[in-house]
């Protein structure tokens, strides 16, 4: 059975460049053998990140990442059984939340900010589904 996992956090620390590196090298490295695939944005201050995969893969993963010490105030903003992948070309695609567009962000927040804490986590995931349709921002190493 897959299922797709949607959450946010704040770093404990500014992110710095090679700890952000640190953690796709490690979602890239480790994810494929466990069929895991998803997109994660991020800005200084917020994490959100998409996991898809086995409904065990995917629970052992979150619960990885809400033990993990460089994350705060996680939060769960949606989880459901799927029958098929909307990042499946990612181990783990990333894109940077300081490259959206201002009117991406109006279209699904109700100011340009992007805040999954003070909105629904299907406003979220529209706002995934459409970086990803749009594509040209992902960083894809692939």
């Amino acid at each position: 059975m897959l299922v797709r996992c949607l959450y946010a956090s704040r770093p404990v620390a500014v992110l710095q460049g090679t700890v952000l590196d640190t953690i796709l090298a490690q979602s890239r490295k480790n994810n494929p053998a466990l069929g895991i695939t998803g997109l994660l944005c991020v800005s200084d201050n917020l994490f959100i990140q998409v996991i898809e995969g086995g409904r065990d893969e995917v629970c052992d993963l979150f619960n990885a990442i809400v033990r993990d010490d460089r994350h705060q105030q996680v939060r769960l903003l949606a989880y459901e059984e799927i029958t098929e992948r909307r990042f499946g070309s990612w181990s783990m695609g990333h894109v940077s939340i300081n490259k959206l567009n201002p009117s991406q962000l109006l279209k699904y927040f109700r100011r340009v900010e992007l805040n999954p804490f003070e909105c629904s986590g299907a406003a979220t995931m529209a706002l995934l589904g459409e970086l990803v349709a749009t594509a040209s921002i992902l960083n894809r190493p692939e």
